[in-house]
């Protein structure tokens, strides 16, 4: 893992590059200031020996002059997702050289329908966003972009990027007035913009999912909850009869209002029952006719899923995950923040709370420990064996998704879902008895609702 140590040549450059652009878009480019033309020209010049050069620079030099349309911004997006794609590619290849692994190539097939010309009122939205910048953003110009948004809803096809300016409208609307705000989350909302932009000149997708039988050794499983919402992402190794081993991932997810936390999150995603068993059970699954996508993501559907054997997630990081095969990624999917690779650590020592392997000190995201498992900062600053993503957010870090650790002299295992079908710590279980069933009781009420 020394190998981590440094960052790979020019991503510093590529993304003090992009931080340049999404400072510009916090004042927008209305009125371009000395320290925007700067940024933008940093932009034009991260990618001046690609195939996005001319139309970057011509981008750039009408927004520097004031004009400014859906062609400019959508080309501003472009540089900045090239850009991004370039440090993501650098720090994968960097991290699979270090752990010896190889992965599948992205397909290079091209989409099997023109944009929608619905998409074009979305980047013309979008346009008024980057003029009037993050500070200029108001409740009448989140308003202004309902009915695109509604048009673009009753689209299928189009679903991916009508629910991306859904939701980026509500978190505008619900900031707004921008201006007012002490600090401006620039990154992130320029991130959301990007990618809208980008999805709004894409076709439907050409390529179908292959379906595949075979059996799943899962590795962890990754918490994700938010006020309305959480996901479940497991990690795993695919084995299917004559080819190569695989690593996918599964991710279910499922609405929730934010009075539902801690264990009770497992309940919403109870018609996964057997996914569920096994993560609680460290066991197998046999799956049968399956789709799987390019990008490694099973498209999960519990009735072609069984339970099978004990299988030790351990076992499984240290035997099947170096030989197996990871996906490839996504164009779209080519940032930073997106890198999840699973890894097993050993021969690791805990200090201020960070990780380290030898020379290297790797960050802990202690503070993402889920409050639905048993993995608490003890457990994880004691142990002596990890299963957890290796990412990158400015720097290398590991998010735990197992450990083992002594307890009272006993190695004992930890994992995220060790608790799918409920809490197996008595304290908690107690605890949550006590405080009754918030799941049941919100079904119940919703339900004399309905009959009403």
């Amino acid at each position: 893992m020394t190998a981590l140590t440094e960052a790979p040549a020019g991503v510093s450059a590529a993304l003090e590059a992009v931080s340049g652009f999404d400072t510009a878009l916090v004042n927008g480019f209305a009125r371009v200031s000395e320290p925007q033309n700067a940024a933008l020209a940093a932009l034009a010049a991260g990618v001046a020996g690609s195939p996005l050069a001319d139309a970057v620079a011509a981008a750039v030099s009408k927004v520097s002059t004031g004009a400014i349309g859906a062609e400019e911004v959508s080309a501003l997006a472009a540089a900045r997702a090239a850009l991004l794609g370039a440090v993501h590619d650098a720090l994968v290849d960097q991290a699979d050289n270090a752990l010896g692994r190889s992965r599948f190539e992205w397909s290079t097939t091209s989409d099997s329908a023109a944009p929608s010309p619905l998409a074009a009122g979305s980047r013309a939205w979008l346009g008024e966003l980057a003029i009037a910048g993050w500070r200029g953003v108001d409740h009448d110009l989140v308003a202004a972009a309902d009915q695109t948004v509604e048009s673009l809803l009753a689209d299928p096809a189009l679903r991916r990027l009508a629910m991306l300016l859904d939701g980026f409208t509500a978190e505008l609307g619900a900031s707004a007035p921008i201006a007012t705000m002490d600090r401006i989350p620039a990154r992130r909302w320029a991130d959301l913009w990007t990618r809208a932009l980008l999805l709004s000149w894409r076709g439907a997708e050409s390529t179908a999912p292959e379906t595949v039988s075979g059996r799943l050794l899962p590795l962890g499983v990754d918490l994700h909850e938010h006020g309305t919402a959480v996901q479940a992402q497991l990690h795993g190794v695919l084995e299917v009869a004559g080819a190569p081993a695989r690593r996918v991932r599964v991710s279910v997810v499922a609405a929730k209002v934010d009075t539902i936390v801690g264990p009770a999150i497992w309940q919403l995603l109870g018609t996964h029952r057997q996914l569920l068993t096994a993560l609680a059970g460290h066991r197998t699954l046999e799956i049968t006719d399956m789709p799987l996508l390019a990008t490694g993501d099973l498209l999960w559907d519990d009735d072609r899923a069984k339970v099978g054997e004990a299988a030790d997630p351990f076992v499984t990081a240290t035997v099947q995950l170096p030989q197996a095969q990871a996906p490839a990624v996504a164009p779209l999917d080519r940032d930073p923040i997106h890198i999840a690779e699973p890894v097993l650590f050993e021969g690791y020592r805990f200090r201020d709370g960070a990780m380290e392997l030898g020379d290297q000190r790797i960050r802990v995201e202690l503070d993402a420990l889920p409050s639905a498992g048993p993995l608490t900062t003890v457990a994880v600053t004691n142990s002596s064996l990890m299963i957890g993503l290796l990412r990158w957010d400015g720097g290398w870090s590991v998010r735990p998704l197992a450990v083992r650790r002594k307890v009272k002299s006993t190695l004992t295992d930890f994992h995220n879902g060790d608790w799918a079908l409920g809490p197996t710590d008595p304290k908690v279980a107690k605890a949550q008895a006590k405080s009754g069933d918030a799941v049941a009781v919100l079904r119940e009420r919703a339900g004399r609702l309905l009959r009403k």
